[in-house]
């Protein structure tokens, strides 16, 4: 529901600002188009989008012996943004920032005992960006980069009756010492990230483009923790959030072209 409801409203963005560029006077001069090769200036703030297909096996290897509902292998649909500047020391380099995170979620009703288990998925990261921008054609230019920075990768797990909770009974269970049959916890590992990027931009307007590309998010150096506070020991080496990712972004900014 997140992802189609984030898609609807990148369409009507997209179908508000072309309809505004089109009431435009077309008889207010424009300044000369620059060839191509040109350095490139200005900067630009966007929101990004992506889909990560990391190996959920290992994941649902274990979600199968616990008889829980697997997670899709469809992809991880990740949201963020950036914001970058090029700097003019070196031509056509730029800097920036860029956040993105994701989660999905399998959830296992029990008849026996209405007990409803759910386990969360998320992986976010926040990471420096550095990108060489090579210009093509006017309004169309191809970048290449590198984003180097620190993420996590978390599953929070919930059990319980499945059913409503009320305000004065839910604090009396928390008082009692009446062992409880609801269960909850969390597993996290954070570690150091680094994603190579190929990107195609295209400017629509000298103030709006879109981006479109292939990254891949590559994990090192990650720590399994219990609840952010007890180190855990044995966790497989392949349950990581690395893989393959399809990026897409709108940017609004200056576009020189």
């Amino acid at each position: 529901m997140k992802t189609t409801t984030w898609y609807a409203l990148m369409v009507l963005f997209v179908m508000t600002t072309l309809a505004v560029a089109q009431d435009e006077p077309d008889d207010e001069p424009l300044p000369p188009p620059r060839r191509a090769g040109a350095t490139k200036i200005g900067g630009a703030v966007g929101f990004t989008q992506g889909l990560l297909f990391m190996n959920f096996d290992p994941i649902n290897e274990v979600m199968r012996r616990e008889n829980l509902a697997e997670f899709t292998n469809n992809g991880l649909a990740m949201f963020g943004g950036q914001a970058y500047g090029y700097v003019l020391f070196v031509p056509n380099l730029r800097l920036g920032y860029q956040g993105m995170s994701g989660s999905t979620k399998s959830k296992t009703y029990t008849l026996a005992g209405n007990t409803t288990r759910e386990v969360e998925l998320s992986v976010g990261y926040h990471a420096a960006t550095f990108d060489y921008t090579i210009p093509v054609v006017p309004r169309l230019d191809v970048s290449v980069g590198m984003m180097l920075g620190g993420g996590s990768l978390s599953m929070e797990f919930t059990r319980s009756s499945g059913t409503g909770q009320q305000w004065l009974s839910t604090w009396d269970e928390f008082g009692s010492n009446v062992p409880a049959a609801d269960y909850s916890g969390k597993l996290s590992s954070g570690f150091f990230m680094y994603q190579p990027t190929f990107n195609v931009e295209f400017a629509i307007l000298r103030w709006l483009a879109f981006r479109g590309g292939v990254s891949y998010l590559g994990m090192a150096g990650s720590d399994w923790k219990r609840d952010d506070r007890y180190e855990v020991f044995g966790v497989p080496d392949n349950i990581n959030g690395k893989g393959w990712m399809i990026n897409s972004g709108i940017y609004i900014g200056t576009f020189v072209f």
